[in-house]
């Protein structure tokens, strides 16, 4: 048995939801917050059978996309913020961090 966490961006939370759902994969739903971009994420806890790995990542890869997202830089700590001049950068957004964990012993009460 493997625990799946997958990590995705909060706007294609409800997609991946509902695909998950349709393939009969059971999954629990966390609201996290990412450090470098400060937005929203939604960690996903899936529990599946060796398998089924493989069918859970198409999933996850058919419905979290990765697409640009222009930022402001923070400004920098300490210096003079008055001579700072924030221009907005493109950074790559999206798609999903997953990490597949073994798992000994499953418990339902």
């Amino acid at each position: 048995m493997k625990m799946i966490v997958a990590v995705v961006q909060d706007k294609d939370s409800n997609r991946l939801t509902d695909a998950l759902a349709e393939n009969d994969f059971k999954t629990t739903k966390l609201s996290t917050t990412g450090g470098f971009l400060r937005e929203g994420n939604t960690t996903f806890m899936i529990g599946c059978e060796d398998d089924q790995v493989d069918d859970v990542l198409q999933v996850i890869k058919d419905n979290c996309s990765q697409r640009e997202q222009m930022i402001a830089p923070i400004s920098p700590m300490g210096g003079n913020a008055d001579s700072y001049i924030p221009k907005p950068v493109k950074v790559e957004v999206g798609g999903a961090t997953v990490f597949i964990l073994p798992v000994d012993s499953f418990f339902q009460f």
